[in-house]
């Protein structure tokens, strides 16, 4: 029963995420940012630009890729782990491949207030915010649903949760994404691990196995 519902939820949290991303997306390809959203840019691009580059390069391959074989090499020594760890890598590489098609498929176009970096691929959903929620955060809420010892349970997540949210940030200061391309991306990721968890015959959530 406790895994039935488990399922429901998971379906229903999937298929609202992905109906408020696909309203959003074309809402602000027809339309533009929001005022407000729009002024809340402004006032973050260009500030701690520095730690805002080496915080947006945790979602560039040459980090995220030896993080994931480390990963792997996990899985292998830690069979307690192991359906958590592949379920991440293919939440990671789900929510990345999907930002970047969809990308394609809403076509907007970036700000064009870039520092450090004039990105050129579209700009809605955002892949850093896609895989900063579905691999980081998702690694976050694994972690603080696992058997660890309490306080290594709520600082990790923490930390994780943390990492997740100025990924975003990152991504804003650096004049990269509009605020709407952000929470795309993580409507996105939301929907993709929500999808996921109604599949995986085991889910890697502590809570989910409880009868």
């Amino acid at each position: 029963m406790v895994r039935r519902a488990f399922v429901r939820s998971c379906v229903f949290v999937a298929f609202v995420s992905w109906a408020l991303f696909t309203l959003l997306g074309t809402y602000v390809v027809r339309n533009g940012e929001p005022a407000a959203l729009a002024a809340l840019q402004q006032s973050l691009v260009n500030h701690s630009t520095l730690l805002a580059w080496w915080i947006t390069w945790s979602c560039y391959v040459q980090v995220i890729g030896p993080i994931a074989i480390l990963l792997l090499i996990a899985a292998v020594l830690m069979k307690a782990w192991r359906t958590r760890i592949l379920f991440s890598i293919v939440m990671l590489l789900l929510s990345w491949r999907a930002a970047d098609l969809l990308q394609h498929y809403f076509a907007r176009v970036r700000p064009m207030d870039w520092v450090v970096k004039h990105e050129t691929a579209f700009s809605y959903p955002s892949s850093h915010a896609a895989i900063a929620f579905g691999f980081y955060g998702l690694w976050a809420v694994m972690i603080y649903w696992s058997d660890l010892p309490a306080g290594v349970r709520r600082i990790s997540a923490l930390l994780l949760a943390a990492l997740t949210v100025a990924i975003c940030w990152s991504r804003l200061a650096l004049g990269a994404h509009y605020v709407t391309d952000l929470v795309g991306g993580a409507l996105l990721a939301i929907g993709l691990v929500a999808a996921g968890l109604a599949v995986v015959p085991i889910a890697p959530f502590r809570i989910a196995g409880r009868s």
